[in-house]
């Protein structure tokens, strides 16, 4: 057998079952390969949770010897430079080689990446590693929401993102009480163990998108195996909804080779211009709101809020993990029970208030040191991301995987992961050293961001709650092919003007 990056693999009728019987779709497949591929996730949030104790503990400090705080940003943002070339990369391997294989490469990389952390013994070094592990890293967090986006019922959609990202909020707290539980050692290279753990799970990613894990329907249809898209539509969703799926999603495929919208530049003419401005915008307010602000640098907050003591500090950090993990279940059942827009509203508000919390408590210990007053700053946080988990953790990954025509999806949601990374490494390279600066004033300045934040929710969000990959152009005013439009009431297109 010859070996092949690109999934080569077919997606056949079982040889016993004649082609003219009605199947019903399994929702254990479509479960399982939402469970196995969000292995990514947990990647992708096992590392964001890893470094913030690792950068904040005296032996890493001694044994790198950071020269500034702005080495010590460098140390975690450059990760996020690594994760901009990893999402940028999925707009051409996604659509080259299949979306379950681009997962499959990025696994190596990240594997690699991790490896060069562990062994370090430098800055630079170090530094390296994080950017190699970042592309594979960005690669995952493009990856999965595209390839759940393709494979989900449109009703359903945002169930199965909640799922890739309570695995992520998994990934956080495996990373908060791993790096709790061996900072315990005595020993200087404690450090090496928790970023070495997490070369375990890519392997089985890895081999299992390159082994088990099937090509997404919209993928092959992309590739002209129409039979192969169809029988992967029946095996997820059943005979019936395969051939409505099918049907649409043909249509939707000539409307788009008629007008040959497949380069970079097309993402940026009109009227498609749109799209990349929600998806870019919507990923970018989720970093710039603050959520990787707090993650990078609990302890951090926590030492400036008056609690002094490592250990309590950093058990309160694994406290953020716990809330994280538990509060990502409320998307997976309620998430799809409103719009977009009601939950992005909602989280919004919350965020805001916490951030002012924080800012309160600062304010408070930087005057009163030592007042058992400062630990109710711990509460904030955690409201934080409990508001963060049910609006933007969601929303934000499924926006940009949701609203491109199907040959600019991998490209469109590449450029909103892209956006992502970019604020992010804005984000974890200036917050220390503007912290320092104005201290507590960090926090409200975030809370400035979320008011911006809701303002383009509520008038500039588009609504797409229930409507299917395929009558997304409609929904956005772009009418590619008649044809592809549905009987669809005319109230229910203007909701997102009603909200």
């Amino acid at each position: 057998m010859t070996f092949s990056l690109k999934s080569t693999k077919r997606v056949l009728p079982p040889a016993d079952v004649n082609p003219d019987t009605v199947r019903v779709g399994s929702k254990w497949l479509l479960y399982g390969l939402s469970a196995f591929t969000s292995i990514g996730a947990l990647l992708f949030g096992y590392d964001q949770g890893v470094m913030g104790v690792i950068v904040a503990d005296r032996r890493w400090l001694e044994l790198m010897q950071p020269a500034n705080s702005w080495v010590t940003g460098a140390v975690v943002s450059m990760y996020d430079i690594g994760c901009f070339m990893g999402a940028l990369s999925t707009g051409h391997l996604s659509d080259s080689l299949g979306r379950e294989r681009l997962l499959a490469l990025a696994t190596i990389i990240f594997s690699i990446g991790a490896a060069i952390q562990a062994s370090s013994y430098s800055v630079v070094q170090i530094t390296l590693g994080r950017i190699i592990l970042g592309v594979g890293v960005g690669a995952c967090a493009a990856g999965v929401p595209l390839y759940l986006s393709e494979i989900a019922p449109a009703e359903i959609r945002g169930r199965l993102i909640g799922i890739e990202q309570m695995v992520l909020c998994f990934g956080e707290l495996v990373a908060f009480w791993t790096n709790y539980g061996f900072n315990y050692l005595n020993n200087e290279n404690w450090w090496r163990i928790p970023i070495s753990i997490q070369i375990l799970p890519a392997v089985v990613l890895g081999v299992g998108c390159y082994f088990w894990v099937m090509p997404s329907p919209r993928w092959l249809a992309l590739q002209d195996r129409r039979d192969e898209a169809y029988e992967a539509l029946v095996r997820l969703h059943g005979t019936d909804q395969a051939i409505i799926e099918m049907d649409m999603l043909i249509q939707a495929l000539d409307a788009e080779k008629l007008r040959h919208m497949t380069s970079w530049a097309d993402m940026f003419k009109r009227p498609y211009i749109k799209l990349t401005f929600l998806a870019m915008m919507v990923q970018s307010f989720q970093q710039i709101t603050g959520t990787n602000s707090i993650l990078y640098y609990t302890p951090t907050l926590f030492r400036k809020g008056g609690i002094t003591n490592t250990h309590t500090a950093n058990l309160a950090t694994g406290g953020v993990g716990i809330v994280l993990f538990v509060s990502a279940f409320f998307p997976i059942f309620y998430f799809d029970r409103l719009g977009r827009k009601t939950w992005l509203q909602i989280g919004t508000i919350g965020m805001m208030c916490a951030m002012v919390g924080i800012t309160v408590l600062q304010w408070h210990a930087e005057h009163y040191p030592g007042s058992k007053g400062n630990y109710a700053i711990i509460a904030f946080p955690y409201l934080f991301y409990i508001f963060f988990n049910i609006s933007w953790g969601v929303a934000a990954w499924i926006y940009p995987s949701e609203i491109f025509p199907i040959n600019m999806r991998a490209k469109g949601n590449a450029l909103g992961t892209s956006a992502n990374w970019i604020s992010c490494y804005i984000v974890a390279q200036v917050s220390p050293v503007i912290a320092d600066a104005i201290n507590w004033g960090l926090y409200i300045i975030y809370a400035g961001i979320c008011c911006l934040a809701f303002l383009f929710v509520r008038f500039v969000l588009v609504e797409t709650r229930g409507v299917s990959l395929e009558e997304m152009s409609a929904r956005f005013g772009l009418n590619l092919d008649d044809r592809i439009m549905v009987d669809k009431p005319e109230e229910e297109f203007k909701e997102d003007k009603e909200m």
